[in-house]
Formats: structure tokens, sequence, C-alpha cells
């Protein structure tokens, strides 16, 4: 069996262990002394890039591996290797070697390499990460979610923008390694059995609505990882046994529409959401932005297959990148794919650039979009987010073309109430 899959109990499907083989306008004039202060309002189901986590998580790439993967069964190497990919090329870094590693860094300097199919050079390093917990709790009061699933610890996507770089610093690791060393969570189904049945809560608050639980909100739960492991699969078909639950699932990839036959046992007895992520409708710049991510028209046809079968799917267009995705018409045309492809909403959240994710982005900027590059010094020099102006611009744009093409529905407006049985039907119809 694999180390990564576990019980066998039957949901009332077969149980899949392992999936088959299977240049931009510029920006509008916003005042440099925007206050840049983060907003009280909730943030919607927003995708990496797009939102930014108050306090961590607990717990492919355009360019190919700088070393050959180890061997299966070998460690990922010593502790100093870990340390010479953490440490910054900056004159003057002078970080303590010697100090000993210890939480999720020890577990991660330790992690055996995964086994794997692929052959290509271009793949990434994969590691079996030992962990105690699966279900995370969120503690930040600006996402609708109580709760995080995820299946791994990076992501092969290489998404430019992305904000979860941040998470492979706390393994010592520096960002760009995010989509080169990949950590597949070990025995993630079973911990999820155990602590569904220890830490989530059915009836939260006044009105009995059941937490709910994120999944993909550090590392996209669809990418080429997932047909190997499976990681994403068990963690599905546990959710599966249980009634009453609360679950979401973010992603770019439409492998997601692998698991329709879990995900409509899920719908039956409790509450899902499926959110795809959809930057761009350029196939040319969705590549440049997002390299090993799946094709926006892939990204629009499992919308219309999700909504096909009964599962109550969105759009993502998220995040917006000032002076590359938000030209006229852009954002628009976007939103009329998806509604004619099945989405029963579509949210959207400018770029917001943490200390990991500037560290890549804005060099590819410097390189891809040179003229937007003073623009993105005054506003991201000093902030992690966009002037306020703009922010609500944007919110003001959107908030049209909601109107204009009738995307009435909100999923997180739901998470306050219970959950009634079999909603995903009724809201496919």
């Amino acid at each position: 069996m694999s180390p990564v899959l576990s019980s066998s109990k039957s949901a009332g499907f077969p149980i899949r262990r392992r999936a088959p083989f299977s240049s931009a306008s510029l920006f509008p004039v916003c005042p440099d002394h925007s206050p840049n202060t983060r907003t009280s309002e909730r943030a919607p189901l927003h995708g990496p890039g797009s939102i930014a986590p108050d306090t961590p998580n607990n717990g492919g790439s355009d360019c190919p591996p700088s070393a050959i993967p180890a061997s299966c069964g070998d460690s990922l190497g010593n502790t100093q290797d870990f340390r010479k990919d953490a440490v910054l090329a900056v004159p003057g870094n002078a970080r303590n070697t010697a100090a000993p590693l210890v939480g999720i860094a020890r577990l991660a300097s330790i992690s055996p390499a995964a086994p794997t199919r692929r052959t290509s050079g271009e793949r990434p390093e994969y590691f079996l990460l030992p962990v105690k917990s699966i279900l995370n709790k969120c503690e930040s009061g600006r996402v609708p979610f109580d709760w995080t699933i995820n299946p791994y610890r990076g992501c092969e996507f290489a998404c430019k923008y992305c904000y979860a770089r941040y998470t492979h610093e706390f393994m010592e690791l520096d960002g760009l390694a995010f989509e080169k060393k990949i950590f597949v969570k070990k025995d993630a189904a079973v911990l999820l059995a155990r602590e569904i049945a220890t830490k989530y809560c059915f009836a939260a608050g006044h009105e009995g609505a059941p937490e709910h639980i994120c999944i993909g909100t550090a590392t996209d739960p669809y990418q080429p990882a997932e047909k190997e492991y499976g990681v994403t699969r068990a963690c599905l078909e546990e959710l599966a046994r249980h009634h009453g639950l609360s679950v979401s699932i973010i992603t770019k990839s439409n492998l997601v529409t692998r698991d329709i036959d879990v995900l409509q046992e899920i719908a039956k007895y409790s509450r899902v959401y499926v959110d795809i992520t959809i930057t761009t409708l350029r196939p040319r710049l969705a590549r440049l932005l997002e390299p090993r991510a799946p094709r926006p028209d892939l990204r629009l046809a499992a919308i219309k297959k999700l909504s096909e079968a009964g599962i109550a799917v969105g759009a993502l267009a998220s995040p917006l990148i000032p002076g590359i995705t938000d030209r006229e018409g852009e954002l628009e045309a976007l939103a009329q794919a998806a509604k004619e492809a099945g989405a029963q909403w579509i949210a959207s959240g400018v770029l917001f650039l943490m200390p990991s994710s500037a560290k890549q982005f804005l060099p590819f900027l410097k390189e891809k979009f040179p003229r937007l590059t003073r623009q993105y010094d005054s506003w991201y020099s000093r902030n992690a987010y966009a002037p306020e102006p703009y922010r609500q611009k944007i919110a003001a744009r959107l908030a049209r073309i909601k109107s204009h093409l009738g995307f009435s529905f909100r999923p997180w407006d739901q998470l306050r109430h219970p959950v009634s049985p079999a909603p995903q039907l009724s809201l496919a119809l």
C-alpha cells in the first residue's frame, strides 16, 4: 500500500487507491499616499496569490531542479544542505548554521525521497513528509474558513505570484524551492479520520452551522503529484464517510474532475464547493505566469464538467495582476466564459506580494514587463497590497460584472447556515 494512503473502509463507491497515468495596459493613476490598510471585510474564497493569511497554517517549475533527485528511500540530505538552500545570496548574511533544526524543518530535512514513475529531467524532487496533523486551524478573521487541508507542501505549477512560497521558509528552504521540492504528507487520510472525530465541530456558532474546511489554501491539491500519490483523493474519501460537513476546494487543475464520484458522494450529506482559479483567458500569458498549470480552456472545461455533474462550482479570477491582467474587457470576458461554462459565482482579488513571493515575482516583472517596474516599486516596495483606490476600483468593476451576468449566488454566505440534505444537486439546476 502506498505510504500516503490509508483506510480501506467503503464510502459507498469504489475506493481508488492510485489514479491511472492517465503587453499589458499601464496602471491607472492612484495616489501614493493611499493608506493601504487591511480591510475588516472577510475575503472571499480566493486561492494562492489573492488572500493574505494573517497567520500561517501550522504545521512545474520553468527551471529544472539543480540536482538529481535522491534515490527512493534516501533522505533529502543533511541539515547543512537545507541551510544552504535557505540562506539568501545577500552580502553580509551571517545566519547561524550551527543551530539545530526543529519542528517542520527537522522533519523535512530527514524526509526520504518518494518513489516516482516520472523520468523527465524537469520533474521536481518528491519527499515523504511525516506530519502529526492534516487538519490545520485557521485563526485569521479575514477568510471564511475555519480549517485548512493542504495535502502537499510546495506546488509544481510554479506560479510567479504565489504567496504560499512562505510555507517552505518554515522548513528552512528558500521560496524558489517551492516548485522544486514537493513534500507529500504521509498518512493524511488516517490523520484526517482522527481529527474530524476530535477537532471538528459539526454545529458551531448560534445557528449550528458546521465549521468550514478549505482544501488547497497553500498548495494546489491537484498538482501533478496527485496523479501519483493520491493524497487529495484519500482525504476526500475520508470526508465522504461523514455527514454534515462544509468543504471547499481551490485548484487550477482539471484533474479535479477525476474525483467527481467522491465529490457527489460528499454532496449527498454535506456542503461542498469547488473553486477553479483562472487568472487570464490568454494561453500564452497564462503559461508565462503559471508555467505548469493547465491551460485556461482546460479549466473552463472542468467547470463545465463539474457543473453538469451537479457539483457547485465557481471561478476565481485571482489574483488580478495590475497592468497585466486588468486591461479593459479582460475580466469581463473571463467572467462571461466562466458563466457560459456553468460557474455559479465569480470572485477576484488584487495581487498582494509577501516578501517570499516578491523576491520571485519582481525580477520576473523586470524581465518580462519592464515598463511596469517603476509602478510596482512605488506600490509594493513598502506594502504587500496595491493602493486602496485601485482595489476599490476593481471591486466596483467586479460588482458591475456580477450584476450584468447574473452572478447572484455567494457560497461564503451559505457557510453561516446548517447543512441541508443534498444541496449541490439543487444548486446545479
